[in-house]
């Protein structure tokens, strides 16, 4: 059987119960993030349809929310490295949208929006300062991890909003790997990481209505036996999700999701994301991956 988990901040998970014996045993394996703090969080621009600034935002409560993430992560086992945050860059806490890092070689990003500008250069030096030598800053828009979704096979592009089209070739020629372009058609899902992620190797989760028809035949063929979420799952962005291969960290209000995924033989763990959501983030917008 598999439980279903519940954590907070300096809490153990918590089983809210059990679901039907899983199809397969999953095993995870153990990774390395980078996290930024929320230290500056707030809503003072709107870039997104999540973001209205004329809401109250509490910094408070999103670094309580952020620290359960990365305690949630450690205690799972998993290496979490920390950039410090800059002031007047309240979305650099979405560090997935900074880089994409695969067998130790990163390309930078190159935001659309002028308020997230800055933020590519904080993280660029910090990779140099840490030991990355192979370092490609981007010359097309390019949202990283925002857009990019390493299956550990294919690279899946996401475009529509965000990253430009031309950037998915420049990301097969500095990664070197086989790269899928993904066209996102909903303003909400604005980005891939908030339409789909990756379970394993050979499972994603996705909402279909993100995607137009021509990609959603793509994806049908490339992983026919994929979880699709309903809309209320994908409305409190449940697909930003992190997964290590056995646990997956998702959103609390992303039930119906977390049922599918254990029927998978995984284990869901839920965090409150519940502030950073209000900028359009979750699990996996703070949360890159460093493939070293």
């Amino acid at each position: 059987m598999t439980s279903v988990s519940l954590v907070g901040p300096g809490d153990e998970p918590i089983v809210l119960g059990v679901t039907t014996p899983a199809t397969q045993v999953r095993v995870p394996t153990t990774r390395r993030y980078l996290m930024c703090p929320p230290a500056y969080f707030t809503v003072e621009y709107s870039i997104n349809p999540w973001m209205d600034p004329t809401q109250p935002i509490s910094t408070s409560l999103a670094m309580e929310q952020w620290t359960a993430l990365k305690e949630t992560y450690e205690r799972l086992g998993h290496k979490v490295d920390v950039i410090d945050p800059e002031p007047g860059l309240p979305d650099m806490v979405f560090a997935a949208n900074s880089g994409t890092v695969i067998d130790g070689q990163v390309l930078g990003s190159r935001f659309r929006a002028p308020q997230r500008a800055a933020e590519a250069d904080h993280f660029r030096r910090w990779f140099l300062a840490n030991g990355y030598r192979s370092v490609v800053m981007p010359s097309r828009t390019n949202e990283a991890e925002g857009d990019f979704v390493w299956t550990g096979k294919y690279l899946l592009a996401g475009t529509g909003f965000r990253t430009d089209p031309q950037a998915h070739s420049e990301a097969q020629e500095v990664l070197g790997v086989p790269v899928i372009s993904l066209h996102l058609t909903d303003p909400r899902y604005y980005h891939l990481d908030v339409a789909l992620f990756v379970l394993a190797d050979d499972l994603i989760a996705y909402y279909p209505d993100a995607f137009s028809p021509g990609t959603r035949q793509v994806l049908r063929r490339l992983f026919p036996n994929a979880i699709t979420t309903t809309a209320e799952d994908a409305a409190c962005l449940g697909l930003n999700a992190v997964s290590d291969g056995r646990h997956v960290i998702l959103p609390l209000e992303a039930t119906a999701l977390a049922d599918q995924v254990a029927r998978h033989g995984f284990e869901p763990v839920f965090v409150d994301i519940s502030e950073l959501r209000k900028s359009g983030g979750g699990p996996k917008c703070c949360t890159m991956e460093l493939r070293d």
